[in-house]
C-alpha cells in the first residue's frame, strides 16, 4: 500500500477559524491525541516574536517531545530587507526547537509585486535563502508555495521558478497552496504536474475550502502525484475552512487503498473529530462527511428496509471503519422495519407486519403531523414503544399544574408551581420555586416524587431546546420543546409539542424524568 503523509494543521489554520481561539493547553491536549494518533506531521503553530500563546506551546512542547508525529513550526521566507541570520522569525523557527519548519513563500508574482513591494528575483532569493538557512541548521524542511494555482495560471514560468528555487535551497517537501481555495480539480491536477516535470523531491497540497472543492482538490493532487496532504480536522480553517482531514484520511485510506494513518487510528477519527469540536468549543457538524452524526443516519422506509437487509446497499463504508454508527430514524416515513429494528436493540420482541407495529406507525404519523419529531428526542420514543406494548406503566399520573410568573418592581422575576401527581394511587400534592417556569415545575415534580423514588436525585435536566412549529400561526404556534436529561452513566432526549410552551415543556419534562426512573428500575433487575 503506497503511503501518503498526512499534515494537521489544525493547530494553526484551524486556529485561524472565526470563534475559535486555542489556549496552550488546549493546543497541547490536541497535539498528544493526533500524536497518538500517529498523524505523521503536526504543525504547532507560528512562532513569532508577537505571539506568546505559540511561542509558549513550541517550549512545552520542547520539554516533552512527541512520540510518534512530528512537531512542525510554522514561519515565512525573510524580509525582502534584511538578511536570514538578521529575521526575526526565522530565528523564531530556530528557537522554537521544533525537528521540522514550514516555510511559506509566495509563487503569485501579484502578491511579490503589490504585498511585498519587491522584484521577482528578490523573492526567488528570500526563498532559496531561508530555506538553505534552516537546512544549514539541521532542520526538515517543507516549503508552503502559497498561491501557486493562482500564479500558475497567470504566469506559470515565475510560479515554476519558485519552485526550482525551494528545491536548489534543499527543500524536503514543496507543498502547493490553494491558498484562495478558488481552483478547480482540473487546475490542481495540471498545475500538480507541471510542478511534478519541474521538480523531483516531494510534493504536497494545501487546499481551502472556498469553492467547496477543498477535498476534492487534495484528492486530485494525489492523483496527480502528490504524496504530503495538509489539512484540519472538521475542515477548520479562515474564511470557508480548510480541507477536512477526516474526509481526506477516510478516503485515501478505505477507498484509494493509499496508506495514510495506523489501521487502529481509522477508527478514532470520529472521537478524534469531536473530541477537537469540544475542546475549540465549536458544536459537532452533524451532516460532517463519514464523521458527522448523520452521516449514517437514514430515515426513507426504502433506504432503511435495504440497509438492514444489506448495510452496502445504502452506506458507501461500513460506519465502524470511522468509528461512527448507523442510526435508524423514527419517522412517519421510517415504516416498519425502523421501528422494529428499534425494538431488536430494546430487546423487545415485534415483527414488521404485526397489528402492533402497524399501531405504533399510525401514531407516529399522527403525532408527527401534530408537530412531533423523534429523531432527536429517542427516549420518548421508546416510552411511546414500551407502553403501546404494554410493557411500561407510568411511575406517576398529572392531575393538575398551575405555574405563576412575577416581575416585580425591582427586576426580580419568580417563578411558582404548584403540582398534583398520582403516585401509586396516592395523591402528591407540591408547590415549588424556580428561575423560571420550567425550573419551577421540574423542582415540585421531583419534591413530589423524592419519597417513592430516591434515585431521582441523580437525574438532571441538562439542556432545554424551543423551536417554533408553524410560524405562520404568530402567537398560537405550536412550539416543539426538547429535553435533555442525564444521570452519571448516559444522557436522554425527550420531546413535547403545544401551543402552549408551558405544556410542551411538561410534556418534554415529565418524559425525560419517566425514563430516568425506567432506566434505574430496568438497571436494578439485571
Amino acid at each position: 500500500m503506497a503511503k501518503i503523509m498526512l499534515y494537521d494543521t489544525t493547530l494553526r489554520d484551524g486556529g485561524q477559524t472565526e470563534g475559535i481561539s486555542f489556549s496552550v493547553e488546549d493546543k497541547i491536549k490536541i497535539a498528544r491525541r493526533l500524536d497518538e494518533m500517529g498523524v505523521p506531521y503536526i504543525e504547532g503553530g507560528w512562532p513569532a516574536p508577537q505571539n506568546r500563546t505559540d511561542t509558549e506551546f513550541f517550549r512545552r512542547m520542547a520539554e516533552d517531545p512527541l512520540s510518534k508525529s512530528k512537531l512542525v513550526a510554522f514561519g515565512s521566507t525573510r524580509r525582502a530587507d534584511v538578511s536570514v541570520e538578521e529575521d526575526p522569525h526565522l530565528a523564531s523557527l530556530l528557537e522554537a526547537s521544533a525537528p521540522a519548519v514550514a516555510i511559506v513563500g509566495k509563487t503569485w508574482d501579484l502578491h511579490v509585486r503589490e504585498t511585498l513591494k519587491t522584484s521577482l528575483e528578490t523573492n526567488l532569493k528570500m526563498i532559496e535563502e531561508s530555506i538553505a538557512y534552516c537546512k544549514k541548521h539541521g532542520l526538515e524542511v517543507i516549503f508552503d508555495a502559497e498561491h501557486f494555482f493562482d500564479g500558475y495560471q497567470v504566469n506559470p514560468e515565475f510560479a515554476l521558478k519558485c519552485l526550482q528555487s525551494a528545491e536548489k535551497a534543499g527543500a524536503d517537501v514543496i507543498c502547493l497552496c490553494d491558498t484562495n481555495g478558488g481552483a478547480l480539480p482540473d487546475q490542481v491536477k495540471v498545475g500538480v504536474k507541471a510542478a511534478r516535470k519541474t521538480v523531483k523531491c516531494s510534493l504536497g497540497i494545501h487546499a481551502h475550502n472556498d469553492g467547496s472543492l477543498g477535498v476534492a482538490n487534495s484528492l486530485a493532487a494525489v492523483a496527480a502525484g502528490a504524496t504530503h496532504v495538509q489539512a484540519t480536522f472538521n475542515g477548520y480553517g479562515e474564511r470557508c475552512g480548510n480541507a477536512d482531514l477526516c474526509a481526506i484520511a477516510a478516503t485515501l485510506q478505505l477507498k484509494m487503498d493509499l496508506d495514510c494513518l495506523p489501521a487502529a487510528s481509522m477508527g478514532r477519527l470520529y472521537e478524534m473529530s469531536h473530541y477537537i469540536a469540544e475542546i475549540a468549543n465549536m458544536a459537532p457538524f452533524d451532516r460532517q462527511p463519514f464523521v458527522g452524526r448523520s452521516a449514517f443516519a437514514h430515515k426513507a422506509g426504502y433506504h432503511l428496509d435495504g440497509v438492514l437487509k444489506r448495510p452496502d446497499t445504502y452506506e458507501h463504508i461500513s460506519p465502524e471503519s470511522v468509528g461512527n454508527q448507523r442510526r435508524l430514524l423514527i419517522s412517519d416515513q421510517a415504516g416498519g422495519a425502523a421501528v422494529v429494528y428499534k425494538a431488536r436493540g430494546l430487546d423487545i420482541d415485534l415483527s414488521k407486519r404485526s397489528p402492533q407495529t402497524e399501531q405504533i406507525l399510525q401514531r407516529l404519523k399522527e403525532m408527527e403531523h401534530e408537530g412531533y419529531q423523534f429523531e432527536g428526542a429517542e427516549a420518548s420514543f421508546e416510552l411511546l414503544l414500551r407502553e403501546s406494548m404494554g410493557l411500561h406503566q407510568p411511575k406517576f399520573e398529572l392531575d393538575s399544574y398551575r405555574v405563576l410568573a412575577e416581575k416585580r418592581r425591582d427586576g426580580r422575576i419568580l417563578a411558582e408551581a404548584v403540582l398534583r401527581v398520582i403516585v401509586d394511587g396516592e395523591e402528591q400534592y407540591m408547590a415549588a420555586e424556580g428561575d423560571g417556569p420550567v425550573h419551577a415545575l421540574d423542582n415540585a415534580l421531583r419534591k413530589a416524587l423524592e419519597r417513592f423514588y430516591p434515585g431521582l436525585e441523580e437525574v438532571k435536566l441538562t439542556d432545554f431546546k424551543v423551536r417554533v412549529v408553524n410560524v405562520a400561526a404568530g402567537t398560537a404556534a405550536k412550539v416543539r420543546v426538547l429535553v435533555e436529561s442525564s444521570d452519571d452513566k448516559d444522557s436522554w432526549s425527550t420531546v413535547g409539542v403545544h401551543e402552549n410552551i408551558i405544556e410542551a415543556s411538561w410534556q418534554a419534562l415529565s418524559d425525560g424524568v419517566e425514563y430516568g426512573l425506567l432506566r434505574q428500575e430496568m438497571d436494578s433487575e439485571e
